[in-house]
């Protein structure tokens, strides 16, 4: 028999179905509360209100745990790549070798970008931030090629196009910036090589790869690629509810991320420390700061809303901030700071009782500065490695049977019935 809750409303009693997840979460199911009892549940940010079924990515912020399709992120930190962790979530198993390299040429294929977009950048104003012309160079896309069918090929096309022009998107858009000429993509470079070689190679000084800082990259990617129904993935899948093509639900997705709540937050991170190098404040100060309640002032990149303990994304990716910054010997006091902010943080009683552990937005924004990634650029990189998990997260959602347009209710709590008013008479 299946378990069910039982609900009581203005004494008359009412019975609602439980969902049960393959890792034991629970929901109640209230699609036919208001149908049945004229009441809604008010749940403002919706952190108890599920929005979906899922088979994507499983999360326990208590326990620490985040898989992609069941695989533990941690083993994928340790033996994927990028490519590989984006062929996984999209598509739902790990590749074949025949499936990656099929997954590669497609990649290679698709990685060049109309010339006459070219112009579309270079219009934009010198001081434009590169999330907004990210977002609507992606939504432009639908206009360069338009031509989609609803065919599992023709939706293959697309999403091996995006995932490959969204990387070179990125890279022209901080070149045209500094008025520099764009690089292209090598065919014989890698996913996470060709990024970096397109960013920092010119004819004065030609980029020389290095394998660890191409691996630091991956894992970057790979650690944001998915995580949930967070504000940027609810963004795409609420704003695809509406069958909009890709393009435009990850524009939204990218428009979202640009928050300095979500995907801004490791620019934050590295803003704050520049703060505290130019005020010339000691550590142990700031720390002491922190701790006011009635002071503004807020350390960023310290705990997480939905991981109650130390976020594993954390974790590996602190291994690999240590690993950048000890092979090249960083000379940079910002780098100094945040070493020595982490050090505090992590004995300090007050931080770990509350469960404020550095976060991967601390780790990642120093290992984006260790990289050469300039600090404007920190959210686009964020956006480049969710890509994945917003696009399969826009296939689930167009291929779920039980799909409904995203529509929210609300409370009025606004004027009672009046009259107009004319105008002479107020």
């Amino acid at each position: 028999m299946s378990e069910h809750v039982k609900m009581i409303i203005e004494g008359k009693e009412y019975e609602f179905p439980v969902i049960c997840g393959t890792e034991g979460e629970k929901a109640i199911d209230i699609t036919s509360l208001r149908q049945k009892t004229g009441f809604i549940t008010m749940d403002p940010g919706f952190a108890n209100t599920g929005s979906c079924i899922s088979s994507i990515t499983f999360m326990n912020g208590e326990d620490g745990i985040l898989r992609y399709r069941g695989i533990p992120v941690e083993q994928l930190a340790a033996h994927s790549t990028f490519k590989e962790t984006a062929f996984l979530l999209i598509n739902g198993e790990l590749p074949s070798r025949k499936d990656l390299n099929r997954f590669s040429v497609l990649l290679n294929d698709h990685s060049l970008v109309h010339e006459d977009m070219q112009i579309f950048y270079q219009n934009f104003p010198r001081a434009s931030h590169p999330m907004g012309i990210l977002s609507s160079m992606v939504n432009a896309l639908r206009s360069f090629y338009p031509a989609l069918q609803t065919a599992e090929e023709e939706i293959n096309i697309m999403v091996t196009r995006l995932l490959s022009k969204i990387r070179t998107m990125a890279a022209m858009s901080y070149k045209i910036s500094l008025g520099h000429k764009v690089v292209y993509p090598r065919p014989d470079l890698s996913y996470c090589a060709n990024f970096l070689n397109m960013m920092f190679d010119t004819p004065v000084r030609p980029y020389e790869i290095d394998e660890d800082l191409v691996k630091a990259l991956s894992l970057f990617w790979i650690l944001h690629a998915d995580h949930e129904q967070n504000c940027s993935t609810s963004a795409v899948r609420v704003v695809g509810s509406g069958r909009v093509n890709l393009y435009a639900s990850i524009s939204a997705g990218i428009a979202a991320l640009w928050g300095p709540l979500h995907g801004g937050a490791n620019q934050k991170v590295i803003e704050m420390l520049e703060q505290i190098h130019s005020n010339g404040e000691s550590i142990k100060k700031i720390v002491e700061m922190a701790k006011e309640k009635e002071n503004p002032f807020r350390l960023m990149g310290f705990g997480h809303r939905v991981y109650k303990t130390y976020d594993p994304r954390a974790k590996i990716m602190k291994g690999m901030c240590h690993k950048v910054l000890k092979k090249f010997k960083a000379e940079d006091p910002l780098l100094d700071i945040a070493m020595e902010l982490e050090e505090i943080a992590l004995s300090d009683d007050y931080f770990v009782e509350k469960n404020l552990y550095p976060n991967i937005d601390f780790y990642s924004g120093i290992v984006l500065r260790a990289i050469g990634i300039p600090t404007n650029m920190f959210t686009v990189m964020f956006a480049i490695g969710r890509l994945p998990g917003w696009i399969s997260q826009w296939r689930e959602s167009v291929n779920d049977p039980e799909w409904r347009i995203a529509r929210p209710r609300q409370i009025y709590v606004g004027p009672v019935k009046r009259d107009y008013v004319p105008i002479d008479e107020r």
